[in-house]
């Protein structure tokens, strides 16, 4: 099915502006989901409780509150929320040029695809020819969905992708996290360069990469479709926390001859803890009956939407 806009904008470029549509970039229908059910299959609906009473509490008597003290709020009405919103602006606005690798990825948010749309053609593909020539990404201002963002725009072979950035107090830093320094020897470095030289590829191929977990979850689906019964992995072994302790220089010198290093060994698992574990990890059919084929129907794409509140106590925060 051919991808669907969420929006059209237009990128303000000087005196030039350059009206294009929005594309999500990623897939989040893609994820396996499971529903919340009791176990006779019925499903559940979340609710509200309030924690003085336990009294579940409709929405139309709901209200957001900020805590700014312990059990102390201050109380917002809809309308008083909706006043402080930042309103749609369907222009983005350039106010500088950066160069492209000067942005952490660490900033990176969510990503969109940005086409032209109708009579922004030649405009559209000058920007994108100036950016790849000067090997610079342009920095914009965007108001979308009651929220102003700091955005990235940059040039790729098929077109612009428009980046959605962090702000400087939503990412965390690592000299937060008095990283205890280490010396290592010259020796050491020269052997990780050769490590890093061997498995060296000339750039990111993402078609390599499988999703195992959900290709194992799909199937475990079709073998409970399948009246079939579930039993854990003989591989899913319980690793201990940090690994084993093993030499730096034997290790690298390992990796790059194929061999080991030598480590402690680890604690033999006796037959009879295994077979519990795998006995433990048994879920079983109640009523296994003939069915039809497998057959998992594809949801078609839809235009993004808000995820459904959470249950929680009482108090809310902005």
């Amino acid at each position: 099915m051919a991808a669907r806009s969420i929006a059209s904008l237009s990128i303000s470029f000087g005196l030039v502006n350059i009206p294009v549509r929005l594309f999500s970039a990623t897939e989040s229908s893609a994820a396996v989901r499971f529903n919340m059910l009791r176990k006779d299959g019925s499903r559940l609906k979340q609710q509200y409780v309030a924690d003085v009473d336990g009294k579940v509490v409709p929405r139309d008597e709901m209200v957001k509150g900020y805590e700014f003290e312990k059990d102390h709020f201050v109380m917002f009405a809809p309308d008083e929320l909706k006043a402080l919103e930042e309103g749609a602006d369907p222009n983005i606005e350039i106010v500088s040029f950066i160069p492209e690798k000067s942005v952490d990825p660490l900033f990176y948010d969510k990503a969109y695809l940005l086409a032209p749309d109708k009579r922004g053609g030649k405009p559209y593909h000058l920007l994108q020819e100036a950016l790849r020539s000067s090997g610079k990404c342009a920095l914009a201002k965007w108001s979308w969905k009651s929220k102003q963002y700091v955005v990235q725009i940059r040039a790729t072979e098929d077109g612009l992708v428009l980046q959605q950035l962090l702000y400087a107090e939503e990412v965390r830093s690592l000299k937060d996290l008095n990283i205890e320094d280490a010396t290592v020897s010259p020796a050491e470095v020269q052997l990780a360069l050769q490590l890093i030289n061997q498995s060296s590829q000339e750039s990111y191929d993402p078609s390599q990469f499988k999703d195992e977990e959900k290709g194992r979850v799909l199937a475990a689906i079709d073998e409970k479709i399948a009246g079939k019964a579930i039993v854990a992995s003989a591989r899913g072994e319980e690793v201990t926390a940090g690994g084993q302790v093993i030499d730096l220089m034997d290790a690298l010198k390992a990796s790059l001859g194929g061999g080991k290093a030598k480590a402690a060994p680890a604690p033999a698992k006796t037959k009879a803890s295994a077979e519990a574990k795998a006995a433990s990890n048994v879920t079983a059919i109640a009523d296994a009956k003939v069915r039809k084929p497998v057959k998992r129907v594809a949801k078609s794409a839809e235009p993004e939407a808000a995820p459904a509140p959470a249950a929680a106590p009482g108090r809310t925060r902005k």
